[in-house]
């Protein structure tokens, strides 16, 4: 969509990368990598997240977070593709300010982990308010216990976020509740949520649940139930998630869905929640490893206190026969 020469990016339903931050051996932010990852994704039908954990966000300097953000939608409109809504990891008011300042359309915001103790229902609510209101664009909620400190925000705390700050867009759920997810989308995506109105209706009109994993892509989108899913598998496997996704959203949205595609969406689940498994252990260095590996990028170097993934360890997932397979078929649908 575009008014008056300007793109009017538009969030919504999809599937999302949260991509690496590359780097070269001495730990310094490899840019043409980046770009080069960014566009790819963009050409497979994912969508990116830029600064999240996947992107090692917390050991990037501001500097840095900003310089991705700017990279990101540069590289994404010199390659056509004006209208992909790029996400940034923010989680202050500041970083949220400067992401919007270069070219993020979305802030998407994790609970401060590091007092974690002291995050009470109130403490948490209150955060999420501050961020939306001092935030110039949408903010999503990212739910992941595992890099909070075990803050998990159950689904009454999520929604009562959703009603009262209309400046929040959506919720990740890297938590692998799909009740929780259930419960969400029946509160949100509903006629009744209407009388909540979006701060920015332009940007953002509907309020999104996603997933963080992709193992259940398919019992959640192809049941109505979820909105996509922001999950690191689709930096490996962007052609074969997308795919994926498409052939789920057309399950839940045709009246009269077909036998052949539930058949396709079922085999690539299979696959897609074998892979996604396989992925976990080695997450970040095993994802750079496979990258550089099997894609050619020039590094698999993570920035300290991470370490980077050894080649007994690349080669364990290698072996795995369903990370094989999903591989064929990634390269068999990339475009």
């Amino acid at each position: 969509m575009v008014s008056n020469g300007i793109h009017k990016r538009v969030l919504k339903p999809g599937v999302w990368a949260p991509s690496p931050a590359f780097m070269d051996e001495q730990e310094e932010l490899d840019i043409p990598t980046f770009r080069k990852h960014i566009v790819h994704l963009a050409q497979q039908g994912v969508a990116p997240v830029v600064n999240g954990s996947m992107g090692e966000a917390h050991h990037l300097t501001a500097e840095e977070r900003t310089t991705l953000v700017r990279e990101a939608r540069n590289a994404l409109d010199e390659a056509g593709f004006q209208d992909v809504v790029v996400i940034a990891g923010t989680s202050t008011i500041e970083l949220s300010k400067l992401a919007a300042d270069a070219g993020a359309d979305i802030a998407i915001v994790i609970p401060p982990g590091y007092f974690a103790g002291a995050m009470s229902k109130e403490a948490l609510k209150q955060f999420f308010a501050d961020v939306a209101e001092g935030s110039p664009i949408p903010v999503m909620i990212y739910n992941y216990p595992g890099a909070t400190g075990g803050i998990d925000l159950d689904s009454d705390t999520i929604i009562e976020i959703a009603q009262e700050n209309p400046n929040i867009c959506g919720v990740k759920l890297t938590c692998g509740a799909v009740g929780k997810l259930t419960r969400i989308t029946a509160a949100t995506a509903t006629d009744a949520f209407a009388k909540y109105p979006r701060a920015h209706p332009d940007v953002a009109p509907d309020f999104l649940t996603l997933g963080g994993f992709a193992d259940f892509l398919l019992p959640t989108i192809g049941g109505g139930r979820a909105h996509g899913a922001i999950m690191g598998l689709s930096n490996v496997y962007p052609a074969a998630i997308s795919e994926l996704f498409r052939l789920s959203h057309k399950l839940a949205t045709d009246e009269q869905p077909s036998k052949a595609d539930l058949n396709k969406a079922l085999a690539l689940q299979d696959q897609c929640a074998g892979a996604d498994a396989a992925f976990v252990k080695p997450g970040i260095a095993g994802t750079k490893a496979w990258l550089k590996k099997h894609d050619g990028y020039p590094s698999a170097r993570v920035r300290r206190p991470l370490l980077d993934c050894t080649p007994e360890a690349l080669e364990k997932v290698e072996a795995i026969p369903v990370v094989q397979e999903f591989y064929k078929t990634e390269k068999s649908l990339a475009k």
